[in-house]
């Protein structure tokens, strides 16, 4: 699980984009980050060694990557579903260009209403940014589109 949005898995988050095995009980994952700077890089890393030396894989080599780009559509249909349980409104889907404008339409997590207003574009984390929803007067956190 992402170890910041405990709902969504990083495969489900699009973090996971190699995976290699082997009969002979190693294993390779390629991690790509959602951001260069996050803080929990490390510790993603360190999840995925234990738990695949916990199911039996004797040799595992964790790699963060940036040979290949994330970007928010790489988030699964049921990652998305997560991210909503989690509170925060998923990212839309994009063909690659993105306006500021998108963030003003998003819909509430809670209640799915669109009667919200974007309070800022700046969130707790980079790839956040704050709303509240006029209908059932919450507020609460979108996660960004990223191409």
């Amino acid at each position: 699980m992402d170890p910041e949005i405990p709902t969504i898995s990083i495969v489900d988050l699009g973090i996971v984009t190699k995976i290699a095995s082997s009969e002979d009980k190693q294993a390779y994952v390629q991690l790509t980050p959602t951001f260069s700077g996050c803080p929990a890089l490390k510790i993603m890393e360190e999840m995925v060694k234990e738990k695949l030396l916990a199911v039996g894989y004797e040799v595992v080599e964790v790699e963060t990557s940036f040979e290949t780009q994330w970007n928010t559509n790489l988030i699964s249909e049921k990652g998305r579903a997560a991210l909503k349980q989690h509170g925060l409104a998923p990212p839309p889907k994009h063909d690659g260009y993105i306006e500021l404008d998108v963030l003003s339409d998003t819909p509430c997590p809670l209640c799915n209403s669109r009667n919200t207003t974007m309070q800022t574009p700046f969130g707790p984390t980079l790839c956040r940014s704050m709303h509240y929803c006029k209908n059932c007067s919450n507020a609460f956190e979108a996660f960004k589109p990223v191409s």
